[in-house]
């Protein structure tokens, strides 16, 4: 969420940026919120100066009564109920306004970094950088699925069966893979400095408003009916608003943390559920990373975020690439975001199993986090990042792994986290 006198004084540049996310029914708001604005400022010093005023006849009747002017202090008390009759409807009026800017301020983008390009969708992202060598396979690779069938290693007819589509049992090698990875993922994170968190798997509404957009929220979250409760899609959602009006202290930033959660999604949208894979489920687990920071110091966490999952998925033999998401494919709250893509030797191309994002201030503002620093309080910058997925990366890691017989070779970092096992074979 922007600073309201930011709009105030930067419209065009506000309107600039909303164009620039291809979002041009949104333009009207920018002229809509800065005549709220003004109209609550002037109600707010209207009801301001009568309270002044009130409290001059409340000295000026106390003087009457000590003096036993009796006639005059009436005189003045009825002048103060003239002046509180007025004030609660003033006050009933900056109430209204107040809420009608947060709300327009809520869907207003935040104000993209200069350096990203400007696109519609994610069909216009940016290849930053490659990383890791691509192995050769003299083999046909099979489906994700089947190679996790073979291996007895995941049965998707029962899940179907008690949940439907988009879910999944994992067993066997293949399900303590899964949990060796991110076991793996969260002592890597630890080593780099990161306090290990499991947050709560659900979280109120006000939290829910304060991490993400509506149309965000709309798409993903899944509402516990009769409750003020969503499960989360992401444990950065439960993370930051841990901090949700606090005032940290300048010493204690960085913070920077790495937590394990579940992930719930409906994923709304074209893409849809997959029948028989694994890509793009209803539940899923993952090891994520946040850091709350200094504003000047923002965009080289954002640096070193993205870069630790690349040394990760290097580490277990996965190449990967960078892509810079265009401005069109930015949700609304992000100042600046990379997508990590691992390579699929048997789809001969990369898909997303990690994003990195700098949401500036945006958080923050929303869920009232400050810092109180030498020169007073100010709003910090949040970040996020995927460190890994399950069971998305699994694909790329079976694939990436997968011998000619159907055995999947273990790397050496994993081996300590699968019993010292070098390779998974159908038993």
């Amino acid at each position: 969420m922007l600073d309201i006198k930011f709009v105030r004084e930067n419209p065009n540049k506000v309107k600039e940026n909303i164009k620039n996310k291809f979002q041009n029914e949104k333009l009207p708001l920018v002229d809509e919120v800065i005549c709220l604005d003004k109209d609550l400022r002037e109600t707010k010093t209207k009801a301001d100066n009568l309270r002044n005023q009130r409290n001059s006849i409340s000295t000026l009747i106390g003087s009457y009564m000590r003096d036993k002017k009796v006639e005059e202090a009436n005189i003045q008390k009825e002048n103060v109920k003239k002046i509180n009759e007025e004030l609660v409807e003033l006050e009933q009026k900056e109430e209204e306004l107040s809420k009608k800017v947060k709300d327009i301020m809520m869907v207003i983008p935040n104000i993209i970094d200069d350096t990203v390009p400007i696109g519609k969708d994610d069909s216009e992202n940016v290849e930053l950088e490659k990383f890791g060598k691509k192995k050769e396979f003299n083999f046909e690779i099979p489906y994700h699925t089947d190679i996790m069938e073979n291996l007895d290693g995941i049965d998707l007819d029962s899940a179907r069966k008690i949940s439907g589509n988009g879910f999944y049992f994992l067993t066997g090698d293949i399900a303590r893979l899964h949990s060796a990875v991110l076991a793996y993922a969260r002592d890597f994170m630890i080593n780099k400095g990161f306090t290990y968190c499991i947050p709560p798997f659900m979280i109120n509404s006000a939290s829910v408003d304060g991490v993400m957009s509506f149309a965000e929220r709309d798409n993903m979250m899944y509402k516990i009916e009769g409750e003020d409760l969503y499960l989360i899609g992401t444990s950065e959602h439960s993370m930051i608003a841990r901090f949700m009006d606090t005032i940290i202290k300048e010493e204690k930033l960085p913070i920077t943390l790495t937590s394990y959660s579940p992930c719930f999604r409906k994923e709304v949208g074209a893409h849809g559920i997959e029948e028989r894979g694994v890509y793009r489920v209803h539940q899923f687990e993952k090891q994520e990373m946040i850091v709350i920071s200094k504003p000047e110091c923002s965009m080289d966490w954002y640096n070193k975020m993205w870069k630790y999952t690349v040394e990760l998925f290097t580490s277990l033999d996965i190449p990967v690439r960078t892509l810079e998401c265009c401005s069109g494919d930015l949700a609304d709250l992000k100042v600046k975001s990379v997508d990590i893509e691992a390579w699929s030797p048997r789809q001969q191309k990369y898909f997303e199993v990690g994003s990195c994002s700098n949401l500036g201030d945006a958080q923050a503002r929303r869920l009232g986090i400050r810092v109180n620093g030498e020169n007073g309080k100010y709003y910090p910058h949040t970040l996020n990042n995927t460190v890994c997925t399950p069971p998305r990366m699994l694909i790329v890691f079976l694939e990436n792994n997968l011998n000619e017989d159907g055995s999947i070779s273990i790397p050496e970092v994993l081996r300590p986290y699968m019993g010292g096992q070098t390779k998974i074979s159908k038993n």
